[in-house]
């Protein structure tokens, strides 16, 4: 069986970025890595991790792909798990992050099941919607204001500044 698995870039821009993506259900997410990251043209020489993930895409389990040599590391790695094992018609989605340092943050999601096709290689990108940018798309987190602002004390009092503040 084939999986065809939509990866959407996390973004906040107007522009949807995303990849579709046929893969043979018994390829290890190693390879569903390594196919992610040559469809939108990263050189997939960075650290990145597949983490579990529920329909509203709280993230769990992590599934990295090299063993960072923790003694208390108990997450399994990428070239041991099938995707069958992770993705199924109850299990449709997955959350990748690529570049530890950037964070490109991808959401998975199975869109269908399918018959193998004689005479197609499998992986297979089979479609591509816009380019990723240069530089990571900045994550816009908002915290709600929960105290009245004539209510807050500026943490340094009648110190300047921090200096005054430490001495």
């Amino acid at each position: 069986m084939i999986y065809r698995l939509r990866v959407i870039l996390d973004n906040d821009t107007e522009d949807d970025i995303f990849r579709d993506i046929e893969l043979d259900k018994t390829s290890n997410l190693e390879d569903f890595h390594n196919t992610v990251t040559q469809s939108f043209g990263f050189e997939g020489n960075e650290m990145a991790s597949f983490y579990l993930t529920d329909k509203e895409w709280n993230q769990g389990e992590e599934i990295s792909l090299f063993d960072l040599g923790e003694l208390d590391q108990t997450n399994r790695l990428m070239s041991d798990v099938l995707v069958e094992s992770v993705i199924d018609k109850t299990k449709t989605r997955l959350i990748y992050v690529y570049d530890f340092l950037n964070l490109w943050t991808f959401l998975i999601e199975l869109v269908e099941v399918v018959e193998q096709t004689t005479g197609v290689n499998y992986p297979n990108l089979i479609y591509s919607n816009g380019q990723i940018p240069t530089k990571v798309p900045e994550k816009n987190f908002k915290a709600e204001n929960t105290f009245e602002e004539e209510d807050s004390e500026d943490e340094l009092g009648d110190y300047d500044n921090y200096d005054d503040f430490y001495n």
